[in-house]
């Protein structure tokens, strides 16, 4: 169901997906992935540019797996790149706090933005309208882009086939953070209100059981609406796994130290759980093993 001139680059979990415009001789791009795999990103990228100039990278929101490959991007093929209206001061003053780098211990190469995008502003994207819309919650400036003449969504992390990304302002106990659940749900009623037979994801593959995907999300937003510690429990194994991902491996004997490393992890313990490191850890390790996330080899830990 894509259209002939929309590629997308499904990358898996690390890095976000890429998702690419072709537009005759020149080209455009949605999210960068994760710095890690910067190198990676790019040789994909001349790959499925077959020699087209890459003219835009847009960034659906700010989170290191979305803007991670951005320097690299810019640097190897000269584009303009757009980031959405609102993370544009942040960006630029490179606030790692703000940008959720330093407390989830994620790293991400210092950009330069040449514009900003808002909700409301439509763009041609591959010869197609897409319009930007406002989906807060994961991330309160995050942006989805529309297309109602194929029905297509590209929903960057506010909807996957199985959920959405983390609402880490409900659990950071930040006041400008308070009601992210709610913005959470209100994305959820303004995406499922529109045209949609097609949705893009930031992470998995595209897919057409949209009504399947709302009911899912409802249902999980419901539950963690009901118990913000296990929206706050979700959150930690979510970063754990993550930060498994992009190191590989972790001796199990050091991740209670790991754990006191990340200022996020700290803070959601403090507040939610009270658990000291070591435990914390050990419970961390039994959930992710048993859901098959991790594995324990000779007690040093893995990520699958």
């Amino acid at each position: 169901m894509l259209p002939e001139n929309l590629l997308v680059l499904e990358r898996g979990w690390l890095s976000s997906n890429n998702i690419v415009f072709l537009e005759g001789e020149q080209a455009a791009l949605i999210d960068s992935g994760y710095v890690t795999q910067a190198q990676q990103t790019v040789a994909l990228l001349e790959h499925a540019l077959a020699g087209r100039r890459l003219t835009r990278l847009l960034n659906t929101h700010s989170h290191s797996d979305h803007i991670g490959g951005n320097a690299a991007v810019s640097a190897a093929f000269g584009c303009q790149v757009i980031v959405p209206h609102g993370i544009d001061a942040t960006i630029a003053e490179w606030d790692e706090e703000a940008l959720l780098l330093s407390p989830l211990g994620q790293s991400a190469t210092r950009f330069r933005h040449d514009a900003t995008i808002a909700a409301g502003d439509e763009s041609e994207l591959g010869g197609l309208n897409w319009r930007a819309i406002a989906v807060p919650g994961h991330d309160m400036d995050a942006l989805a882009f529309h297309n109602p003449e194929r029905r297509i969504l590209i929903s960057g992390d506010a909807l996957w086939r199985n959920g959405f990304g983390v609402i880490f302002s409900e659990i950071l106990g930040h006041p400008e953070g308070a009601g992210g659940l709610k913005a959470a749900r209100e994305t959820l009623d303004v995406l499922a209100r529109l045209p949609v037979e097609l949705v893009i994801p930031g992470h998995g593959a595209p897919f057409i059981e949209v009504d399947d995907a709302f009911e899912r999300a409802y249902r999980r937003l419901a539950a963690f609406e009901q118990d913000i510690d296990l929206l706050a429990w979700h959150a930690l194994k979510v970063i754990l796994a993550f930060a498994l991902l992009e190191r590989r491996q972790l001796p199990r004997a050091d991740l209670p130290d790991f754990l006191a490393g990340l200022s996020f992890c700290q803070s959601v313990n403090t507040r939610y759980l009270n658990l000291s490191n070591q435990a914390l850890a050990q419970r961390l390790v039994r959930d992710l093993i048993r859901v098959g996330t991790l594995r324990d080899e000779q007690g040093v830990l893995v990520a699958l």
